[in-house]
Parts: C-alpha cells; sequence; structure tokens
C-alpha cells in the first residue's frame, strides 16, 4: 500500500516538474499550424516577450543555466507560430560586438545561465553554455562595461564534477 501512495506521489512531483523544466521538445511546435495559445499551454509562460513592429510578438524560452539551448519562438499577429529558433549558435556568438548594449544581446541570445560582477575589473560577465566535449562544460562569455555595454566575448572551458 505505502508503495503506491509514494510512487503516485512521485509521479505527481514529476508531472507538476517537467512542465517547469521546459521539457516540451519545442521542435513538436508546427510554424504556421500552432497557435499562440498551444505554444503556451506546451511551453509555459515565456521568460521574456517582445513586440515586433509588424504586430507579431518573440517570446524567449531559455533552457539555461544547464541546458545549452535557448529558443525564440515568433507568433505572428494573427496568433499562429511563424518560427522557432534555437539561438545559441557560433553564427550568433560570432554577432556580438563590441558598443552593443545589454538587451541587444539578450534578445541575440536570450536569457545567459549565469551572470558575474568583477568589482576590480568594473566588468559585468554574462555566459551560456555550449556545447562541449564530453566530461567538459563550454561557456560563451560576453564582457559588459558599467555602462552595460559590450567590451568583448571571451569562451570558457570547464571540466566536469
Amino acid at each position: 500500500m505505502i508503495e503506491k501512495v509514494l510512487a503516485g506521489l512521485g509521479a505527481g512531483i514529476l508531472a507538476a516538474v517537467l512542465p517547469a523544466c521546459g521539457m516540451v521538445d519545442p521542435e513538436t511546435l508546427r510554424p504556421g499550424i500552432t497557435t499562440g495559445h498551444e505554444v503556451r499551454e506546451r511551453m509555459g509562460a515565456p521568460a521574456m516577450e517582445w513586440q515586433e513592429a509588424d504586430g507579431a510578438r518573440t517570446w524567449e524560452y531559455p533552457r539555461t543555466p544547464e541546458g545549452i539551448e535557448n529558443y525564440m519562438i515568433v507568433i505572428g499577429p494573427d496568433n499562429i507560430l511563424r518560427e522557432v529558433r534555437q539561438v545559441l549558435t557560433e553564427e550568433n556568438f560570432a554577432r556580438v560586438a563590441p558598443g552593443m548594449r545589454r538587451d541587444e544581446v539578450r534578445r541575440l541570445l536570450g536569457k545567459p545561465a549565469h551572470e558575474f560582477y568583477f568589482p576590480l575589473k568594473k566588468e559585468h560577465v554574462w555566459d551560456w553554455k555550449t556545447p562541449g566535449e564530453p566530461g567538459m562544460d563550454r561557456f560563451f562569455n560576453v564582457h559588459f562595461d558599467e555602462g552595460g555595454n559590450v567590451v568583448r566575448t571571451s569562451s570558457n572551458i570547464v571540466q566536469r564534477g
């Protein structure tokens, strides 16, 4: 009897936690067919939303800090899914340039995995985990001055546990 109660409790906790972890595969969303309501139902509320000039909305779904994907999902003014983009790509990393503002970087790459401040350098650093070698975590870093402008980018590799 106790095993059934514990199994039921475990299943209930798992069902409650999985949607919050973003376990829904965005690849199952179908541009031109899936509605904005269905996206929210499957993916939950976006971490950030931007209004586009043409009336579309871009919703951010980060998988950080543990994941290596951040998704931008574009919903048209007709409330139909237009596009699903994984934004943590080498192409997007290469687009980060000195002088860009924090909001521009957030819009390009999504929510960072971590944010650090180095008082001696007077520098803020955001990082995103990216695909790395087995047993290693690779991070793409964006360094901002105190005014919130990109100074440079870097990367580092950390051996897991």
